[in-house]
């Protein structure tokens, strides 16, 4: 059961970071220097396959891997290119 409840936890923090992934603008990543959208849209794909994969069929391969990928994009790149706007006038506090 505690296992069934890191799956799922993975898989839902996965899927919010792929989703995360597709909205950022690509400049974005380029101007922080956290590689390219193309390569964190992959990795948070294919964690999140992986994590929907362990639970929905309980074949738990990699969710390790997919629990860092996960956790690298949301508490590094995320935060790092989150603050890059795509022409919008806003400031670390809201729109100005």
């Amino acid at each position: 059961m505690i296992w069934y409840v890191i799956y799922l936890v993975t898989f839902v923090a996965s899927l919010y970071a792929l989703i995360e992934a597709l909205r950022t603008p690509a400049a974005a990543f380029e101007i922080m220097d956290k590689q390219t959208k193309k390569l964190w849209v992959t990795l948070t794909g294919v964690a999140t396959g992986l994590s929907a994969l362990a639970v929905f069929f309980n074949v738990s391969l990699f969710i390790l891997l997919c629990l860092v990928a996960t956790l690298i994009f949301l508490l590094d790149v995320r935060p790092a290119v989150k603050g890059v706007g795509g022409g919008r006038n806003e400031g670390p506090y809201g729109p100005w």
